[in-house]
């Protein structure tokens, strides 16, 4: 949760938004069902008439409620109370009785006041209607006084005021007023104030959900820049701590999973706790006594959300390792699907591939029949408690202590707190999952890679010679027992040819690299010039050199993209001088489009021949100060290899170059020939140089030429 909530740092402006909005969408959810109450109780009930405070009163009526109110409930009674004349022409048309009697009307707006008037008038205005007008002497009206307070002590503040609000709408009948237009009135005005809300509601849960989409958005864009850009400044150790398998599903898969959170989270798990409290809090201002079944139905929530928890946990930790498990297999299967046909080995990867896929299946498929329990039990809960409330608040409503509409709403709110929880409980779901994919994510990126640029790197002059030292280079790979390299020591200058061969597995790949620094030497120093590579920026070190890789890769493109890839403002003649010189000219016009003819992903639509001549074009094009061409010949006939190294001397003869190679046709006109066996040199020189002091050149020499070849002191 915490690798979650940090990627949210970025975004607290749209955090801050969103809060704002989810607490306007709650405050609308939890105010309409109060409204729809208002509309059963009220409008429909009541006929429009709030309470036991009339609007308006004839003056006879005022004068006998006087007799059945204290001297305060008199005295609010006159001060609140403003009297309209006889005929006067402002009311006459709307309270008709002015033609007889006066009236009086309510002029206070002041909700505290208008209870008090509420509380004093309840019972008065039942008991005025008990007397007969003109007929009441001292002793009935104390009988009746009397009367009123024992039989109507006892009753609800419910019954009270309905038995007002029936002497109002006779009251009003008598004045004159049209009882449906006041019903169909005070609908109206609720109706347009729940479509307000609702409309208000809308536009706020909108933009919390743009919101949360926006920050959900960037948060997947900013991992996925930071986990690409982390991995692209790995190491090659740092690259071999994780499967390439592990880092696409990582960069991919995982990413992907804290993205869909963080925007559920944002909207979801802000707002669940919002809604429920404020359903909490309405509920305790509903005084319906039904307090306790709110408590019952958060506390069965609770124990199955734990019991559920309890069970699928482990189990979506365990998720993500499977899917790169299967991410791998299906990797080594895609990739070498030519050599699996060639052995015949089609139903033996389909095993495999299987194996992995049941294992992912089984694990998702315990978590999914756990957690599908959890909707229906949810469901049985929701159900029974709208039972319990209905049951116990049709008791309520029998005995006069509860109307409909304080039960719809107390039902209205009790779903809220449900739903909060049930809001929750899916995001339970998907937490887990999501905070282990955050935690992998996580560990990437907290990957402190071993290779650094110095904290002041030095500069290599402008006029760069490109002199490479190695001074008494000894390498070991990390967690190996022996050294890979030992003891290397020697000099390739400019102008020259330096060439390295020697067994498989000798260290010849693994002394290009430490040149590239895609390792550190673990003894010893390597020399740019005179300056320790180490001490120079990782850039400046690598735009000096132009590697022709031993497996030759091209990127999805054209050819003179793939040409140009070192620096896009190569200018097209130089784009073409490399390529004549890597002997790729000739298959390039060949094609319809020449150098703008697409190349597919990994090359895969161009030879192995082809595609390492334009490897070769790339590093010429480039015209760095150093050459190194690592078995880059391989793929290549003689014909093609030795027109090739001709035009490559001309266009390299004042640079250094490095030829890493298994064939000695290719090295033997070298300046400089370094034989390497298991990890040492076995001897330094030119071809003939070696034929004579060098047993294990000699051995590589007599294996690949005939006796002319080696007695001419070159190959055909």
């Amino acid at each position: 949760m915490r690798n979650i909530l940090r990627n949210m740092k970025n975004y607290k402006r749209f955090v801050a938004a969103i809060l704002c909005c989810l607490i306007v969408q709650a405050v609308c959810e939890l105010g309409l069902p109060s409204y729809t109450s208002d509309i059963v109780d009220v409008g429909i009930e009541q006929g429009g008439i709030k309470d036991s405070v009339p609007e308006v009163l004839r003056e006879s009526t005022l004068e006998r409620l006087k007799l059945f109110l204290t001297g305060d409930g008199v005295q609010r009674l006159e001060e609140n109370y403003q009297k309209i004349e006889v005929g006067d022409p402002g009311y006459l048309n709307q309270y008709p009785i002015l033609e007889r009697e006066s009236v009086y009307l309510l002029r206070t707006e002041d909700n505290v006041i208008r209870e008090q008037l509420n509380q004093d008038l309840g019972i008065a205005l039942f008991l005025v209607s008990q007397m007969e007008e003109g007929s009441a002497n001292e002793m009935m009206l104390n009988a009746i006084r009397k009367k009123g307070v024992e039989q109507f002590g006892m009753m609800s503040d419910s019954m009270t005021m309905q038995m007002g609000i029936s002497v109002i709408k006779q009251e009003y009948e008598a004045i004159g007023i049209d009882l449906g237009k006041v019903q169909m009135d005070y609908l109206k005005q609720v109706g347009l104030k729940m479509l307000g809300i609702s409309v208000i509601m809308m536009a706020a849960a909108i933009l919390a959900g743009f919101f949360a989409s926006v920050v959900g958005a960037g948060i997947g864009r900013d991992l996925r820049s930071r986990v690409f850009h982390k991995v692209v400044s790995f190491s090659s150790e740092d690259i071999n701590r994780f499967s390439t398998a592990s880092l696409i599903t990582r960069s991919t898969n995982d990413i992907q999973q804290v993205q869909m959170v963080s925007t559920l989270l944002l909207r979801m798990v802000i707002y669940a706790p919002i809604i429920g409290i404020g359903g909490i809090i309405k509920v305790s201002g509903t005084r319906t006594g039904l307090g306790w079944i709110i408590f019952l139905a958060v506390a069965l929530i609770l124990l199955l959300v734990m019991s559920l928890m309890l069970l699928a946990m482990p189990k979506f930790k365990i998720m993500q390792d499977l899917v790169d498990r299967l991410n791998l297999v299906s990797r080594e299967i895609l990739t070498g699907l030519s050599v699996i046909r060639a052995f015949h080995r089609e139903e033996y990867e389909e095993k495999r591939f299987e194996q992995a896929n049941a294992s992912l299946m089984q694990t998702q498929l315990f978590t999914n029949r756990v957690m599908t329990m959890m909707l229906p039990a949810m469901m049985l809960i929701m159900n029974g408690i709208t039972l319990l409330i209905i049951w116990f608040g049709g008791k309520g409503i029998d005995a006069g202590k509860l109307q409909v509409g304080d039960m719809m709403a107390f039902i209205s709110y009790t779903m809220m707190i449900v739903m909060s929880f049930l809001m929750l409980t899916m995001m339970s779901i998907m937490l887990p999952r999501a905070g282990v994919a955050a935690g992998r994510i996580q560990e990437v990126l907290e990957v402190e890679t071993n290779l650094k640029d110095p904290a002041q790197p030095k500069k290599l002059e402008k006029t760069t010679r490109g002199t490479i030292c190695f001074e008494n280079v000894s390498f070991r790979y990390p967690n190996a027992k022996e050294s890979a390299l030992e003891n290397i020591s020697f000099t390739m200058e400019p102008g020259k040819t330096t060439a390295i061969i020697g067994s498989t597995g000798c260290g010849k790949t693994t002394l290009v690299h430490l040149m590239m620094r895609f390792y550190d030497v673990s003894e010893g120093r390597i020399t740019f010039d005179g300056i320790d590579i180490r001490k120079l920026s990782q850039k400046e070190l690598r735009d000096q050199i132009g590697l022709v890789p031993q497996k030759g890769v091209l990127f999805s493109g054209t050819i003179a993209s793939n040409i140009k890839y070192a620096d896009h403002t190569i200018s097209d003649e130089q784009m073409k001088t490399a390529a004549k010189t890597a002997q790729a000219e000739e298959f390039i016009l060949g094609k319809k489009e020449a150098y703008e003819s697409p190349i597919a992903q990994g090359g895969s639509n161009v030879s192995g021949g082809q595609k390492q001549r334009l490897s070769i074009a790339r590093a010429i094009a480039k015209q760095p100060r150093v050459y190194i061409f690592d078995d880059s010949f391989s793929a290549l006939d003689y014909k093609t290899d030795a027109v090739l190294r001709s035009e490559l001397a001309k266009q390299t003869k004042n640079s250094t170059v490095v030829i890493v190679a298994q064939r000695i046709s290719t090295i033997m006109n070298a300046d400089q020939i370094i034989v390497l066996d298991e990890g040492s040199i076995a001897g330094i020189g030119t071809h003939k140089e070696l034929m004579q002091t060098c047993a294990s050149y000699q051995e590589i020499a007599r294996s690949q030429l005939s006796e002319e070849e080696l007695k001419g002191g070159r190959a055909s």
